[in-house]
């Protein structure tokens, strides 16, 4: 049974390194990552830009590329239930009742978000409904930090992606990827003091955040 891959993420704003992870997976997994940005993230500070704005500009960066697809599901939810966050647990939920029990299903995150998962809104159920496949950061020593920061990730380690295809949910595996040093608070700060940011946008994501003025006065 063929595999979904969604990308959650707060995407303030998309950057290169986002890109990357998405095509790295979408190529080492050879299937198209849905990529979904928060509409309303309880795991940070207040966005710097609004979710439509952020929306936008993920269109924008993804534009026609295959294997590249907008879910803006996280935003209509919230236009249905206003005030309540973006939680990762309920958009699972959501694609479970669409998907069924059986399809596989893997959520794309960062290591840092991975490793801060205790901290997210039931987190413990989130292995039932979804596999992770986890980018690592330039310098992480990845599975021996997430092995810490869990405590319940033995056995579920995969060693190729085939073992994402042969269950529904539960599995970790580690993504191969070229490690970029791009991160959104550091375009955010390049932007607030005037320093060089263009460079670790898509140039149309770049147009959009100039000709909006967006983070100008953002410093985290």
């Amino acid at each position: 049974m063929s595999l979904r891959i969604y990308y959650g993420g707060t995407f303030d704003p998309v950057h290169l390194g986002h890109l990357a992870i998405a095509r790295a997976a979408r190529d080492e997994l050879q299937v198209a990552v849905r990529m979904l940005p928060a509409a309303d993230p309880p795991h940070r500070a207040v966005p710097g830009a609004t979710a439509e704005q952020r929306c936008t500009m993920l269109g924008l960066a993804i534009g026609d590329e295959p294997g590249l697809l907008l879910d803006r599901r996280e935003l209509d939810r919230a236009a249905r239930f206003p005030g309540r966050p973006s939680y990762t647990v309920d958009t699972l939920r959501e694609l479970r009742a669409e998907l069924g029990p059986s399809r596989p299903l893997a959520w794309l995150v960062g290591a840092d978000s991975l490793l801060g998962l205790p901290s997210w809104h039931e987190w413990q159920s989130l292995f039932g409904l979804a596999h992770f496949i986890v980018a690592e950061r330039p310098g992480s020593p990845l599975r021996a930090s997430v092995d810490g920061a869990l405590g319940q990730t033995e056995g579920r380690w995969a060693d190729n992606e085939q073992a994402l295809f042969a269950s529904p949910a539960g599995r970790i595996l580690r993504l191969h990827h070229p490690l970029r040093e791009e991160s959104a608070s550091a375009v955010r700060t390049q932007i607030a003091a005037g320093g060089p940011w263009r460079a670790m946008l898509a140039p149309a994501v770049a147009d959009y955040v100039s000709g909006h003025g967006l983070y100008r006065s953002a410093t985290s």
